[in-house]
C-alpha cells in the first residue's frame, strides 16, 4: 500500500545569510585557489614580478567571482517526499520517492540532493541532479530497512548547490520531515479454538436474551421509529401502553493480550531476543483476533493499554479494523522495557469475570507474580500464557528445542490456576506454539472431563 505522505517544503536559493555564507562554502579546491592566489600575489610583489601578479590575482578572483555567482543566483525549488509504506514489518523494505520541482522562471545548475536517516536504517542516500530546467522535475527514490522497531525520523532534506568549476559550495535545508514506523512482525496464526473464547461476533452466538417463548421476551416501552411489527401485545394490554420486544444483545466476543514489559524479566537486546519475541508474538495475536471479530484489548504490566482504546477494547470485523491494527502496531513500535516490578497494575485493569480470553506474553516469573497471574485466571472465561526464559534464550542456539516441556514450579502454579502454559525456547516459530496450545488445552479440557472449549 502506497502511503502518500506528502511532506513539502520550499527553498529560497537567493539571500540567504549573505555573503559571508557563500564564502563560507567555498570547496577545498576554491581555498586553495585563493591561498594559491594570495601567495602568489606576496611572491609577484617580493619579486617584482607582475606577470606574476596577474597570474595571482587570476587565482584568487575565480573563487571569489564563483562564490558572489552562486550567491546572487536566484531559483525556488520544491521538495516533498513519500513512503512507501509509511508502516514497515521489522525487516521489511519501505522505498523512499523523492521529487524535486523547479518553480522557478530560470533553470538550475548542478543539485545534490542529500536525506538525512537514521543509521539504522541504512547509509544516507545522496543524488546529483542535473540541470532541471523552468517548471521542470526530477524524482529519484531510495530503500530503507531495520530489523529494529520504532518510530524513525526522514530528513529534512538538503539540497547541495555548486558553481560549474567546483569551487563553491551552498547547503540549503527544507524544514519539514517524514516518520517511518517500524512496527513488529506479524506472523499469520491458524485460527483454533482455544478455551474460553465467549461466542459471540466471531465463531458463535451466545444471546444474552433467551427467546424459548413469549414468556422470557422482556419488553421495553414504545420509542419513536420501533418497527411496529416488534409490539408486544400481552405486555401492551397489561401495562397500557405500547411495549415492544427488546432486540437481541449478542455479545461480542472479547480478548485481552498481556504483555510483560518488566526489564527484570528479560536478558539481552536485539532483533533476536525473548522480548522482541514476546512483542511479534503479542502483536500477531492482536491482529488475528481483530481478523477473527473479537473486542480485543492491549495490556501491559504498567496497566497501560492503546491510546483512545473504549472500555470494551477495540472492535474487530469492521470498516475501522484496520486503522485499530494499525493504531494498536504504532503502539507496539515504540513500547519498551518498563521499570515495575510486579504484575499486579495489570491485574487491576482487568474486569471481573468479563474478559473472554486471556493471552498472556511473560518473561522471568518469581513466587508473588506467579500467584499474581494465577488470581487474574479468575477474572476470564480462558487463558493462555507463552512463558520466555530468557536465560535458556541466552544459552540455547537459536532453533533448540529447548524445555517444551514447561517444566517448573512457576509453569506448575499457572496450571494448578487453570491456565494453558507453554514454554517457548529460542527462535521458535509463533505458530507452532499456539497450535501446542491449543493441543495443550484439549489435553487439559479432557482431562477435566471435556469442558467448554468455547
Amino acid at each position: 500500500m502506497t502511503t502518500a505522505g506528502a511532506v513539502r517544503a520550499e527553498g529560497d536559493h537567493g539571500d540567504r545569510g549573505g555573503l559571508r555564507t557563500a564564502l563560507a562554502g567555498l570547496t577545498t579546491r576554491g581555498r586553495s585557489f585563493l591561498a594559491a592566489g594570495a601567495a602568489a600575489a606576496v611572491c609577484a610583489y617580493v619579486l617584482g614580478q607582475s606577470d606574476l601578479l596577474r597570474v595571482g590575482l587570476l587565482l584568487a578572483v575565480l573563487p571569489l567571482v564563483c562564490a558572489g555567482v552562486l550567491h546572487r543566483t536566484r531559483y525556488r525549488v520544491t521538495g516533498s517526499r513519500r513512503l512507501s509504506p509509511s508502516r514497515v514489518p521489522a525487516g521489511s523494505e519501505a522505498r523512499v520517492h523523492l521529487r524535486m520541482d523547479n518553480v522557478s522562471r530560470m533553470p538550475t545548475g548542478l543539485l545534490m540532493l542529500q536525506d538525512r536517516v537514521p543509521y539504522v536504517l541504512g547509509p544516507r542516500p545522496r543524488f546529483v541532479l542535473d540541470r532541471v530546467e523552468a517548471g521542470g522535475r526530477r524524482e529519484v527514490s531510495y530503500r530503507v530497512r531495520s530489523d529494529l522497531r520504532g518510530r524513525y525520523p526522514l530528513g529534512p532534506l538538503q539540497l547541495r548547490l555548486s558553481d560549474p568549476f567546483g569551487m563553491c559550495e551552498l547547503t540549503r535545508s527544507f524544514s519539514t520531515y517524514d516518520t517511518l514506523t517500524v512496527i513488529p512482525r506479524v506472523e499469520p496464526l491458524p485460527p483454533v479454538r482455544l478455551s474460553g473464547e465467549a461466542k459471540g461476533h466471531g465463531d458463535g452466538r451466545q444471546r444474552s436474551l433467551a427467546l424459548a417463548g413469549d414468556d422470557d421476551v422482556i419488553p421495553r416501552g414504545y420509542r419513536y421509529g420501533d418497527d411496529l411489527r416488534r409490539v408486544h401485545w400481552r405486555s401492551t394490554a397489561r401495562h397500557g401502553e405500547l411495549m415492544v420486544r427488546r432486540e437481541e444483545q449478542p455479545q461480542r466476543a472479547r480478548c485481552s493480550v498481556l504483555l510483560d514489559t518488566r526489564a527484570i524479566a528479560y536478558d539481552g537486546a536485539g532483533p533476536d531476543s525473548a522480548f522482541e519475541w514476546a512483542v511479534s508474538g503479542a502483536a500477531s495475536v492482536l491482529t488475528h483476533m481483530l481478523e477473527r471479530g473479537f473486542s480485543v484489548r492491549l495490556l501491559t504490566d504498567t496497566g497501560t493499554s492503546v491510546p483512545g482504546e473504549g472500555a470494551d477494547g477495540f472492535a474487530g470485523a469492521s470498516q475501522q479494523s484496520a486503522d485499530t491494527a494499525g493504531l494498536m502496531m504504532d503502539t507496539l513500535a515504540v513500547v519498551e522495557h518498563s521499570d515495575g516490578a510486579g504484575l499486579s497494575l495489570a491485574y487491576d485493569a482487568l474486569r471481573g469475570g468479563s474478559e473472554g480470553l486471556l493471552v498472556a506474553f511473560l518473561g522471568d516469573l518469581d513466587e508473588e507474580q506467579a500467584a499474581v497471574l494465577a488470581r487474574m485466571r479468575q477474572r476470564s472465561r480462558g487463558a493462555v500464557a507463552f512463558l520466555l526464559d530468557s536465560g535458556a534464550w541466552l544459552r540455547e542456539p537459536s532453533g533448540a528445542p529447548g524445555p517444551a516441556d514447561g517444566g517448573g514450579e512457576r509453569p506448575r502454579m499457572l496450571r494448578e490456576a487453570g491456565w494453558t502454559v507453554v514454554s517457548v525456547p529460542r527462535g521458535a516459530s509463533l505458530e507452532e506454539q499456539w497450535r501446542l496450545a491449543d493441543r495443550e488445552r484439549s489435553g487439559l479440557a479432557a482431562a477435566n472431563g471435556g469442558e467448554g472449549t468455547g
